[in-house]
């Protein structure tokens, strides 16, 4: 059987990037990278194929995008940006979807490793580190944040407060919160933040408020289900007020609002998180949590060209865009 380059790349338990880097004589491999892939060699006694090599070093153009779903308007959105930023860079994007699955994440990046490319940016699917792997190519964390990696995040804890904040400064004393998938980092810093608002609204009107939490995935069915669940309630005992940790989630309690034959935001306040494009064409428009794309593509392509020690973070703080879903308690 003959041996392959991803033999030797898993032999020495670096990607396979990494192994065509050391191929090639490229001096920018790290010497304790060069010694595992070299013996790694000696070991199986690898013959490269060196017109296949060559194919794969010309790639340096590329920038990898890795997302967990095309299909959400929020990475639809980073992928338009980065995509854009790389143009003007010279590059292109190679654009990967891993259906939320972490397995299939740490595939994809080896797939694109394999390609050589000058970069991956990848917006991980779950916080399980399996897809963390020891290559000298440029990996970039988007929107979520690795220890091994740098990353490029919005600040979602202090951006969700502002949403918490303003229904306490419209009155709202009873709040249901929709959390994201408690396996997320981002979801959990979202709740972390919203809760950490709610005190300190409290601290400053006095309003002695009651929250309640559920959760689900970020989607607009989730937010149709849980939005029903806590509005088909007697009027006394719903909330006057949900926020969510996605706008697909507040766009899926408005449509549970229509159906219940409320009416937004005279019977409830609703706010949202990320202000995907939808956010400003659904009736009414709504109040969202705004994330700087355009600067988090920026800073990750930066990232990429210039790049940073592993395990730090640039933080972009999100801004409460007010619309018609929200307004004061009846």
């Amino acid at each position: 059987m003959t041996t392959t380059i991803r033999d030797v790349a898993a032999r020495a338990g670096v990607s396979v990037g990494t192994v065509s880097r050391v191929l090639s004589k490229n001096d920018t491999v790290k010497p304790r990278l060069r010694e595992k892939v070299e013996q790694a060699v000696r070991d199986l006694n690898y013959k490269p194929n060196h017109l296949a090599r060559a194919f794969r070093m010309s790639r340096s153009d590329v920038i990898g995008l890795i997302v967990p779903d095309i299909t959400n308007p929020f990475f639809a959105e980073l992928a338009k940006h980065v995509e854009t930023v790389a143009a003007a860079r010279g590059l292109f994007v190679m654009l990967a979807n891993t259906h939320d699955d972490p397995l299939y994440e740490k595939q994809q990046i080896e797939n694109l490793l394999e390609r050589s490319p000058r970069g991956i940016l990848v917006v991980s699917a779950t916080d399980d580190q399996t897809a963390i792997l020891e290559t000298d190519i440029p990996i970039v964390a988007v929107d979520r944040q690795y220890a091994r990696y740098p990353a490029i995040a919005t600040d979602h804890e202090w951006s969700a407060s502002l949403a918490a904040l303003h229904l306490l400064e419209n009155g709202h004393s009873h709040i249901a919160y929709i959390a994201g998938p408690e396996g997320t980092a981002v979801a959990r810093a979202r709740e972390s933040g919203f809760r950490a608002g709610i005190e300190k609204g409290q601290a400053d009107t006095g309003l002695a408020v009651r929250v309640e939490t559920v959760r689900g995935a970020f989607d607009f069915a989730t937010g149709e289900e849980l939005g029903r669940e806590l509005l088909q309630r007697p009027v006394g005992e719903r909330p006057t007020a949900i926020a969510t940790a996605s706008d697909q989630q507040a766009i899926g309690v408005m449509r549970a609002a229509r159906d219940l034959d409320l009416q937004v935001p005279q019977d409830l306040s609703v706010v949202g998180f990320d202000d995907i494009p939808l956010a400003g064409l659904v009736t009414p428009r709504l109040t969202t949590i705004r994330q700087s794309v355009a600067a988090l593509a920026e800073a990750a392509i930066d990232a990429v060209l210039d790049p940073r020690p592993a395990g730090s973070h640039t933080q972009f703080p999100g801004r409460l865009i007010v619309r018609g879903s929200s307004g004061p308690v009846a």
